[in-house]
């Protein structure tokens, strides 16, 4: 079972998508040993305590600066013995040293078709709003390992979702996030846990399938 913990920031739609596919099956070789909060205020951690997963707080409020923030959390993800990371909806980013000392070990969900509409700056409702300011047809969710730039990691998953011409930033977020980040992201996490990704250079090769959109 491969040790993984995941880092959430607030309501936790994309922890409960985990949690619903490891009650199911769908996720394989997996065991969540501890969802980390940036808040103590964050739903998220309601949802970890439903599930019998274990939760703390590791508020940002109370470091200096993301570097000592960081350094925090490496601490703890070396205390529980964590493999793989998962940033579920964690709003804040981290230094260069996480990524640097789990490289190939963190991974993250972006609301868009990267390299559209990502990048500093662009999270939450910004991404949608942007997508449909330009006029895409087509937006979606990519699954990526962290690196120490945002949103420019090797991409592990990516699914379409088409842009609907009535849609407004927050309709357009809610689908993404049904059609698309909660399929993808535990799919990913569980190729992971199979050993079934491998990296070579800025293309992940999925063991056992062709390299593909999932549509």
């Amino acid at each position: 079972m491969v040790n993984t913990a995941v880092l959430v920031s607030g309501g936790g739609t994309n922890l409960q998508a985990i949690l619903d596919a490891l009650h199911f099956g769908e996720i394989k070789n997996c065991k969540i040993v501890e969802v980390i909060s940036s808040s103590p205020d964050a739903y998220a951690l309601a949802r970890a305590e439903n599930a019998g997963i274990p939760h703390r707080v590791i508020d940002i409020r109370q470091h200096s600066n993301r570097f000592v923030y960081t350094d925090a959390i490496i601490d703890r993800l070396r205390a529980i013995d964590a493999e793989l990371v998962v940033l579920a909806g964690f709003m804040y980013v981290l230094s260069p040293r996480l990524t640097e000392l789990f490289k190939n070990r963190v991974i993250n969900v972006h609301p868009a078709l990267i390299p559209s509409f990502c990048g500093s700056g662009f999270y939450g409702l910004r991404v949608h709003k942007s997508a449909l300011e330009y006029g895409v047809k087509v937006t979606g969710a990519t699954v990526h390992f962290a690196t120490a730039q945002a949103d420019a990691g090797p991409i592990i998953l990516q699914q379409a979702v088409e842009v609907l011409e009535d849609d407004t930033p927050e309709t357009l977020q809610r689908r993404v996030m049904e059609e698309a980040e909660h399929k993808i992201l535990p799919k990913a996490i569980s190729l992971y846990c199979e050993g079934r990704l491998v990296v070579e250079g800025r293309n992940v090769r999925i063991l056992g399938e062709e390299p593909k959109w999932i549509l």
